[in-house]
């Protein structure tokens, strides 16, 4: 039988503070909304953003460097709300320089060199700065 925490021993999470925007998917509403998350856990985050919520209003929300997760708001307050998450994450990928997503169908393009020949400088095509 496993236990799961309660809201005062959630609270109790190391949490770290960060402020990054973030992807916010509600159920049953066909837009993304746009939020600033302003700490997170393992076990969920604080955000911000103009959107009314309601708690325990289930949702997904795209953490920097995990994807979608998903999760249920847990408190609101004013323009702020708290999400708790479903699974655990490790709060510290969030923390980390975003990785950039791949472009598909792109391919760079190193510059023509033509082998064998030198650039002449002339210094009367030069200008001041």
């Amino acid at each position: 039988m496993t236990k799961t925490p309660s809201n005062t021993e959630q609270r109790h999470l190391s949490r770290d503070s960060l402020f990054v925007m973030a992807g916010l998917r509600v159920a049953g509403q066909p837009s993304e909304h746009r939020i600033k998350v302003r700490n997170i856990s393992s076990g969920g985050l604080m955000a911000e953003g103009a959107l009314r919520i309601a708690r325990g209003t289930p949702v997904s929300v795209e953490v920097r460097n995990i994807g979608w997760v998903d999760g249920s708001v847990a408190w609101v307050q004013d323009n702020r709300f708290g999400i708790a998450f479903d699974k655990d994450i490790d709060p510290l990928e969030a923390r980390g320089a975003a990785v950039p997503t791949p472009i598909t169908g792109f391919e760079p393009r190193r510059p023509t060199v033509v082998l064998g020949q030198m650039i002449q400088h002339d210094p009367n095509r030069l200008r001041k700065i």
